[in-house]
């Protein structure tokens, strides 16, 4: 008899990778996906420790899923909580203390020990013990990727790709060293391997993913590494990938090969989210991030250089401890100076064990709300600029998902805009064919002609299919 998982995922893109490999784990176990957490056996938060309050936030949801386990036992049936991720690994002991109702805690790198710890605490479960409990939040000498199952199928042409894990930057106001470890890089074969089948099985786009996707520097066969400008070249060479994108990257590790990159390979789309944090060289070193402003601006010019047409998003932290109005107006000015066309701006909260928290000069929530404020408004200006530019002009778009309105699908621009495409007119319908049916897209590279720009999407006309 088939058993159910639920997943919920927090946080980055590469939890939702995370999160897709575990249930490939438990496939072979018997599992099957299950649409909520009311029809499942065993329910996974894969948590993040980026967000502010986000432990809170998890612990929020075991007490309602506490809930759910108790009126599922009076009706006995069987149901396992576990927390994996970020959260789980910075307070995976006092988790254990904290909410007895969760039954594994899993770190980041143990996730494909997972059947074997579901086993360990069915066999509490059936010894007679009242509480069944599993805690594995070490970092293994083995790493996850060896035992790793492939994904049979992808519910999307555009898929995540681990490559790189970890961090040894530490930024002051960082947990990612704590709860991923020191930086770890996948060899170029297994990465080509993953990525081939994956283009077997439909994948037309894959997105690069790493804390410090650019600090990538895997072993490349030979005895040599080989660093991610070389690797996005492996990748583009793969039959039917058609689009490489990578993130997230930091300001030091952006080499000439990277940059040469997005001028020399077709595949590698000219969108790089390039956090910067702060415009403010004080800020920057009280931040540990190791990187001037000016030395931010040298970057940008050589990448402009490389690829005129290039769209840059970042992060930012408002309301460091520190922060004054002068080195909040540096960031202003930067983002002046750069003009992004996404970005992704928060109030800096303490992450606990971190250097920043600690900071005596915290900045007052009411400075940061009116700094944030201003902020998102002219980030939100500059986006709105960037796709009103973009009406007139013809684009590939990859067709991902259906639309709100019947005859609609949505993709994704190269800049990764939203695009809306109607195909309910018949003047959409190619030329020489009878009207298609509009999921007969989907998946498919499609040229549009973008005809309007509304706050979160792009409006286009079909104009041919590519693939």
């Amino acid at each position: 008899m088939s058993k159910k998982v639920f997943v919920k995922t927090y946080g980055c893109q590469m939890n939702v990778y995370d999160s897709n490999r575990m249930v490939n784990v438990l496939k072979p176990h018997g599992y099957e996906v299950a649409e909520s957490p009311e029809e499942a056996d065993l329910v996974i938060l894969n948590t993040c420790h980026i967000r502010e309050k986000a432990a809170e936030k998890v612990y929020s949801e075991i007490g309602r899923l506490k809930k759910l386990k108790i009126n599922k036992a009076k009706n006995g049936q069987d149901m396992y909580i576990a927390v994996a991720g970020c959260v789980a690994q910075a307070e995976g002991a006092e988790m254990m203390q904290r909410a007895p109702a969760v039954d594994l805690v899993l770190g980041p790198q143990t996730y494909h020990r997972l059947p074997a710890m579901l086993n360990s605490a069915a066999e509490q479960r059936a010894g007679g013990r009242t509480s069944s409990r599993v805690l594995d939040t070490e970092f293994p000498i083995d790493t996850k990727f060896d035992h790793l199952p492939k994904e049979s199928d992808f519910d999307s042409p555009a898929q995540f790709l681990t490559i790189q894990e970890g961090c040894d930057k530490f930024c002051a106001f960082c947990v990612v060293p704590y709860t991923r470890g020191a930086e770890y890089s996948r060899s170029v074969e297994a990465v080509v391997e993953e990525a081939t089948h994956m283009a077997a099985k439909g994948v037309v786009e894959i997105t690069l993913l790493g804390q410090n996707v650019n600090a990538y520097h895997g072993d490349g066969g030979d005895g040599e590494t080989r660093n991610l400008g070389e690797l996005i070249g492996a990748v583009a060479d793969i039959e039917g990938i058609e689009r490489i994108r990578y993130t997230t990257s930091h300001p030091r590790d952006m080499d000439d090969e990277l940059i040469s990159a997005h001028k020399d390979i077709d595949a590698c789309m000219p969108y790089l989210h390039l956090p910067v944090q702060s415009g403010s060289d004080t800020i920057l070193a009280a931040m540990n991030r190791k990187h001037t402003r000016e030395e931010y601006f040298t970057i940008i010019d050589k990448l402009r250089a490389a690829r005129p047409d290039l769209a840059l998003s970042s992060d930012f932290i408002v309301g460091f401890p520190g922060e004054t109005d002068a080195d909040f107006e540096d960031t202003m000015d930067l983002v002046r100076r750069v003009k992004y066309s996404q970005a992704y701006s928060f109030k800096y909260s303490p992450r606990p064990g971190t250097p920043a928290a600690a900071a005596e000069t915290q900045v007052p929530e009411d400075v940061k709300s009116e700094r944030l404020a201003r902020l998102q408004t002219l980030l939100e200006q500059h986006q709105a600029e960037f796709n009103e530019a973009s009406i007139g002009l013809e684009m590939d778009i990859l067709l991902e998902r259906e639309g709100k309105m019947k005859g609609q699908l949505i993709g994704r621009s190269p800049y990764l805009q939203a695009v809306v495409v109607d195909f309910s007119d018949s003047d959409n319908a190619l030329d020489g064919e009878a009207d298609p049916s509009y999921t007969d897209f989907m998946g498919k590279l499609v040229r549009v002609k973008i005809v309007a720009s509304g706050q979160r999407s792009l409006t286009g006309e079909l104009m041919k299919t590519l693939h």
